[in-house]
């Protein structure tokens, strides 16, 4: 069944709902569990994504969405994993961070009336109402200030678009 047309940009649900929400308090291990929680309810409507578009975008970090979610929780718990030795730190966690942003989306626009969502439509949803933004939110606070130069570039540059750098104060 067809859903109605809308006018203009529709407003985005998460296709996926939790039973508390997670607020700026939780405590860095509830966050982590929300996190992947988020993620795999996520998977059925990534999957549906691409089996009517026939293709995806997700995919240049190398890592499937589930391993993308392990791997950034790493950076909450001030954890930087190793990488294999031609790979840079920074790069990738930007690759994973750019295939976490693309597996959302995709998985949102998937459900019925939200395939033509808008770029500032999805990018509001997915930095305030997703567990995934409050969780790259608090990777910034947590590597701001990272020895690291290359990972320090991509979190203060590359990471929360000035369009929401509100969330960061």
């Amino acid at each position: 069944e067809d859903a109605p047309p809308v006018e203009g940009p529709a407003a985005l649900v998460c296709p996926v709902s939790f039973s508390q929400p997670v607020s700026d308090e939780s405590s860095v291990a509830q966050l982590s569990a929300k996190f992947k929680e988020e993620i795999a309810l996520m998977r059925p409507w990534y999957d549906r994504s691409t089996e009517e578009r026939k293709r995806t975008t997700v995919g240049v970090s190398g890592m499937e969405p589930e391993a993308i979610g392990s791997f950034v929780v790493q950076f909450l718990y001030d954890d930087i994993p190793s990488t294999q030795e031609d790979n840079n730190l920074g790069a990738l966690f930007k690759l994973a961070v750019e295939d976490l942003k693309a597996f959302y989306y995709e998985s949102a626009t998937a459900r019925p009336g939200q395939m033509d969502a808008d770029s500032e439509t999805l990018s509001q949803w997915y930095w305030r109402e997703t567990v995934a933004g409050k969780v790259l939110v608090a990777v910034h606070r947590t590597h701001r200030d990272s020895e690291d130069e290359t990972l320090r570039r991509v979190v203060n540059r590359n990471l929360v678009p000035r369009a929401h750098a509100s969330l960061l104060s």
